[in-house]
Parts: structure tokens; C-alpha cells; sequence
């Protein structure tokens, strides 16, 4: 059986790459290095998937101390023929000063390091081992694929205090039988070794595996799958190929283990959910995993943890009806898709994952994605008004485009510059940038005029302490109406100079009150009339037989969902609404609560207990009016109703209108 040994790399005549530059290809990153690892070796390992099966990529992190059955096969097998020198090798410290301690990033369900292992003889297609192992810098050969040139790769040997992996992987060969392939590699520092012939410089690189002959190369086959065994890593499947790399003695950024592996999960949800979630009726594309010493440590789901659901949300937005398309006009070219969505929520308890994403207590960001949808970055927008407003959002390249988008990333695919691109590429990355901000502000309202479809009433908003919208009650009772601006209706000729008693009710008291969900469905329930306190339209004058000429009722057209804003040292909630009908109209409030899992509204509050309240009508100005019932000139202008929440209810508002007569 052929024992693995080290072979280091001297420096040929004609120049090679020195340790030391192929492990700052990463530059300096603004991420850490263990969510690099996250994003870097998921994006290999998506890459490498097999194309033809609908089975999901099983991607998995594995941390553990090597036990007492197998610490002694390290020492022997790693420490064979390895350079003397600590400062040249630290590899020799590392597995005689204790514990030894190892981190493996594995997938199945991928093609494995498949492929020649000479870097010579790679001249075709399949040469994954060489590009993995030997070659630094080949640029890509996936179609969009989330790898660019292979420097990610360069994590393993970061994350390592003595910059060494061990490599496992199972291959089909060229005849299509499996092959099992087993190597080590170490990427540390240049040195000079003293030798019988006098000094001779080495490039830092070393590789542990068959060195019989003129090129070391994986142990393959059998003796593979053995040194395998007798190191303790988990073996293939009959079936099963994939590859499974070993971070000796991993760095965690002085987290202890059990926490570390709770942010790897937290890392994996921010930065791989559009890979977690079904879509379409077909399963994840991947599945995730995390373990310390055997103990999972679930990785959230994407769907059900907050905020990350605005992001899911978002993303089925942009790939359905109500995702946008964005262009760029000159030159003319689709850029991509986009999707939106809003939401009151309360604020966030951020975690170390989204802190390392500049994500603390509001969401206001754009998920930016390659069509290999893995996250590249969060893109932060302007903020909502208020903490308890967030927006999500995702952009999703173009396939035609996702040449210009991965040129413009940098070897850690977490941004997109277009300074680093000639034109018209950039033009291209900056007008994303700038089409998604003007989206953005159509969002938000931004410019004062309400956002397509915003004629949709938004009735509800949570309290400082909850984060549900709650629909409000449509009544059909009293001169209350909701209905499409610029409907008319025959107005019934009773006098209504004052207040009509019945006006203060939801509904005839006679009759339960009636609720709809569309505003539809009112204005056609009764097209040519108001409603008597009977519950039947009125038809015209008592007794006189003939009709007034028609006139347009009075109504609320509601500017956006509310949300919650600061005045002095107050949080209140604000719902911006229009009087699209000329002409003095008389505006009123109708507040309610609901508590949290009761489901029922409730206008007066139990004993001790607060309500909300309207604080007063704010017109364009900025001038408050704190009366209630308040008499405004309907048109264009926008109005805001001002109210007080409770604390820890859930808050509807309402607005009611109703005609001021002036003769």
C-alpha cells in the first residue's frame, strides 16, 4: 500500500506563483472569513452540481475534535516527510501541541474533483481536480455558474492556522467507473531551505499524497477510501460522488465551537435562502447542515424567519405577474427582473450574520442576485419613514447579462462596481443601480403622489409592539362610502346640513352589519343610490316623484398603508388619504384595537385599559387641526390622519366622510 508523503514546491527555472500571493487573491475583504467560507464554498459546490438529476445539492459543515482512535493516524500520516522547519511548515505545531481540531465542508450530489490530476494533461472540458488543486486563477467554464476565477477557493487555506486542507472526493472517470481521490495540500509562505548543494528556494506550496513519481498525485481507488477510514472521515456511497474538504485546525474568530456553528446557520440562511426555498411546485435546489461533534445545529428557515420572509416575499414577487421589468434605454438592453414588497413590522434584534451585512434594526435593502441565485449583496435603499416600516426587495440579472455582472464582481462576488468596467458595461451596472432607486422611491411615495394601485384602502397598522396589519370593518351604514374616486351616485335630498343620527353607526341597527373585503363589490351592491336608515337605496325626494340630477358621493381615497412616524419625542401612526370630490366634505375618525389572539375589535377599552387616538388632520403644510369631525376642501391635496397608538394592541383606522351642505 502506497503511505502518503509531502512533496514542496521549489521554485522551477522558468518562475511560479509564491504562497504568499495566492492567498492575498482574496484582497482584503470587508465580510469574515468563516461567511466567505459559507458563500465561496457553496458557490463551488453549486457549480459542480450534476446537471441532469432533480435531486438537491446536499451541502453540509462539520466541526469536530478529532477523537483518541484517530488522532494517532493523523500525527503519523501528516507528519511523514513533512518540511522540518515550523515557521515554514506550521502544520508540524499544530499536530503535536493537543487537541486537533477540524472543520469539513462537504456536498453530494455533485460531480466531485473529476478529471486529469496533472495540470499538463487538462486540455479538455473535465478538469476539476487541477483547477481545485494545482491551478490558480482559470476563469470559469460553468455557464452562469457563481464562480468567476477560482479564487474562492483560497478561503480553506485562510480559515486554516497552518493553511492546510485535506481533500476527499468521489469521481466518475472517463470510462465511467467511480473513483475515490485523496490529497493534501498546504498554501502557507516562501522560504529558502538549507541544503547538501547549497540553498534553494520554495514557492510555500506543498502537496501530501502519492509521491512515487515525477509528480505527486492523489492516493485514488482503494488506498484512498482506507487512509480515509483511518483519518475518520465519512465515506462515499456506492452511488454517491461529491467532495468533501477538511479545514485543519480552523480559525473562528474567537468564537467557541457551539456558537460558531450557530453562526454558520444564521450565515447560511442570510446568504443562501433563494437556494432553501421551493418554487414552482419543484424542490430546494439545496440542502444545508450544520454540526458540532455530531450535534445539529438547524439552519433557519428562510420562509418563517424574520426578516428574511420580506426577502422570500420579495423574490416571488419578481419571478410572478407583479415583478418589473428594468431596462436600460441607452444602449438599449433588459438588465433584469425586480420585485418589492412593504411592510409595518416592528424593529429587528439584529444578529452577528446580519450585522456582518450592515443589517441592524430596519430592512430597507435590495437582495442583488446572478440568474445562479446566490446572493451577491444587500443593497440598502433610503429608509422608510419610520423603524416600524421596511421594504425587501430582488433583483435577478438577466442571463444575457451575467457576463457583465460577474466582471464587475471582486474575487469574493460580494458587490457590484461598475468602476471597474469599461462602458458601455458600466453603464450597464450603474442604470441597475439607478433603476432600482427610482423604484424604490415609487415605493415609498417619495415624491408626494401615491404609487400605482395605491387606491387599494390599507385600513390597519401594529402597534409599537406587534407587527400585523389588520384589516378594518367596511360598513354600509350612515353617509360613510368607499368606493372608486369619481364614481356618482343619485345623492338622497333629506337635509344634511347637520349630522344625521344615523351616520354614527357601522350599519342599520336593524340589520347586521356587512362587510367587504373589495370596494368593488359596494360601489356595485347599490350603483345608483345612498342608503336609507331602512338599509334600501333612496330613490329621491319623499313624495315628490322625480330624481335630483346625479352628483358624486363624497369618499376616501386612501394614499399608501400607514406608518409610523416620530413627532417630538412621541411614535404615532400616520395614514395619508385623499378627498378625490370637490367641494367642503366633513372627515371623522374610526379607531378600534385588537389584541393579540382574539381576532375580535374592540372600540371601548376594558377598565384601566388605553385606546388610540386621533392626535389630529395634518394638510400639506405641516398644520395640525386637532378637531373631530374636521371640515376639509376635497381635491388633490393629501391629508394625514395623526393617531396615538396603544401600547401592545393592534390599531385600525378608518376614515369616514360625508357631504357638507352649503346651501
Amino acid at each position: 500500500m502506497t503511505e502518503p508523503r509531502w512533496f514542496s514546491q521549489p521554485y522551477p527555472p522558468e518562475g511560479a506563483s509564491a504562497a504568499e500571493g495566492i492567498r492575498n487573491q482574496l484582497g482584503r475583504p470587508e465580510l469574515d472569513l468563516l461567511t466567505i467560507l459559507v458563500r465561496e464554498s457553496a458557490q463551488n459546490s453549486w457549480d459542480a452540481r450534476l446537471e441532469k438529476s432533480s435531486v438537491p445539492v446536499d451541502y453540509r459543515i462539520d466541526m469536530w475534535t478529532v477523537g483518541p482512535a484517530h488522532a494517532g493516524a493523523w500525527r503519523e500520516l501528516l507528519l511523514a516527510d513533512a518540511p522540518n522547519h515550523a515557521e515554514d511548515f506550521p502544520l508540524r505545531d499544530t499536530l503535536k501541541r493537543g487537541p486537533i481540531r477540524v472543520l469539513s465542508v462537504s456536498d453530494r450530489g455533485t460531480r466531485g474533483l473529476g478529471g486529469p490530476t496533472r495540470a499538463d494533461n487538462a486540455v479538455g472540458p473535465d478538469r476539476d481536480f487541477v483547477s481545485f488543486i494545482r491551478n490558480i486563477g482559470e476563469p470559469r467554464d460553468t455557464a452562469l455558474g457563481g464562480g468567476t476565477y477560482g479564487f474562492g477557493k483560497g478561503i480553506f487555506y485562510l480559515l486554516s492556522r497552518p493553511g492546510t486542507v485535506i481533500v476527499h472526493s468521489r469521481c466518475r472517470t472517463a470510462v465511467g467507473r467511480h473513483e475515490t481521490r485523496l490529497i493534501g495540500c498546504t498554501l502557507w509562505k516562501s522560504y529558502v531551505a538549507s541544503e547538501p548543494d547549497g540553498n534553494r528556494r520554495y514557492t510555500g506550496r506543498h502537496w501530501w499524497g502519492d509521491t512515487s513519481g515525477e509528480v505527486v498525485e492523489p492516493l485514488v481507488g482503494e488506498e484512498a477510501e482506507a487512509v480515509a477510514q483511518r483519518l475518520g472521515l465519512k465515506g462515499f456511497g456506492p452511488e454517491e460522488t461529491g467532495t468533501t474538504v477538511v479545514v485543519v485546525d480552523p480559525s473562528l474568530d474567537d468564537l467557541q465551537p457551539v456558537e460558531a456553528a450557530d453562526y454558520l446557520s444564521d450565515t447560511i440562511a442570510w446568504h443562501l435562502w433563494p437556494k432553501m426555498i421551493s418554487t414552482a411546485g419543484k424542490p430546494p435546489a439545496m440542502r444545508f447542515s450544520v454540526a458540532y461533534d455530531g450535534v445539529q445545529h438547524p439552519v433557519p428557515d428562510p420562509r418563517t424567519t424574520r426578516p428574511l420572509n420580506m426577502f422570500v416575499a420579495a423574490y416571488e414577487a419578481m419571478v410572478g405577474p407583479d415583478g418589473s421589468d428594468l431596462a436600460c434605454l441607452k444602449p438599449k438592453k433588459h438588465l433584469g427582473r425586480l420585485g418589492l414588497v412593504k411592510r409595518i413590522m416592528p424593529s429587528l434584534e439584529p444578529t452577528r450574520a446580519s450585522r456582518m451585512l450592515d443589517i441592524e434594526d430596519l430592512i430597507h435593502h435590495v437582495c442583488l442576485m446572478r440568474p445562479a441565485e446566490l446572493v451577491v449583496t444587500y443593497h440598502p435603499g433610503p429608509k422608510p419613514p419610520s423603524t416600524n416600516q421596511g421594504y425587501a426587495g430582488v433583483f435577478r440579472a438577466d442571463e444575457a447579462m451575467d457576463d457583465v455582472y460577474a466582471k464587475a464582481e471582486p474575487p469574493t462576488h460580494d458587490a457590484w462596481n461598475p468602476h471597474s468596467l469599461d462602458r458601455p458595461e458600466s453603464t450597464y451596472v450603474q442604470t441597475t443601480f439607478r433603476r432600482i432607486g427610482e423604484s424604490l422611491e415609487q415605493l415609498l411615495s417619495l415624491s408626494g403622489t401615491a404609487r400605482p394601485g395605491a387606491s387599494s384602502v390599507a385600513l390597519g397598522a401594529a402597534s409599537s409592539l406587534f407587527s400585523g396589519l389588520v384589516g378594518g370593518a367596511w360598513g354600509i351604514g350612515g353617509a360613510t362610502a368607499y368606493s372608486k374616486p369619481g364614481s356618482t351616485a343619485m345623492a338622497a335630498s333629506r337635509s344634511t346640513n347637520a349630522e344625521d343620527p344615523a351616520t354614527h353607526k357601522v350599519a342599520d341597527s336593524r340589520r347586521p352589519p356587512t362587510r367587504f373585503t373589495d370596494r368593488t363589490d359596494l360601489d356595485n351592491r347599490h350603483p345608483t343610490g345612498d342608503f336609507g336608515n331602512d338599509g334600501r337605496p333612496d330613490t329621491g325626494k319623499p313624495g315628490s316623484g322625480a330624481f335630483e340630477a346625479p352628483r358624486r358621493r363624497p369618499r376616501v381615497q386612501y394614499v399608501g398603508d400607514p406608518y409610523y412616524d416620530d413627532r417630538e419625542d412621541a411614535s404615532v401612526l400616520v395614514q395619508e388619504f385623499r378627498l378625490p370630490v370637490p367641494g367642503p366634505q366633513r372627515v371623522r375618525i374610526d379607531l378600534a384595537v385588537t389584541l393579540p389572539g382574539t381576532g375580535g375589535r374592540e372600540t371601548d377599552p376594558p377598565i384601566g385599559a388605553s385606546m388610540p387616538v386621533l392626535i389630529g388632520w395634518e394638510d400639506e403644510t405641516g398644520r395640525l387641526h386637532t378637531s373631530d369631525p374636521q371640515v376639509v376642501e376635497g381635491g388633490d391635496s393629501i391629508w394625514r390622519a395623526v393617531v396615538r397608538p396603544a401600547p401592545d394592541t393592534m390599531t385600525e383606522i378608518g376614515i369616514k366622510v360625508e357631504a357638507v351642505r352649503t346651501s
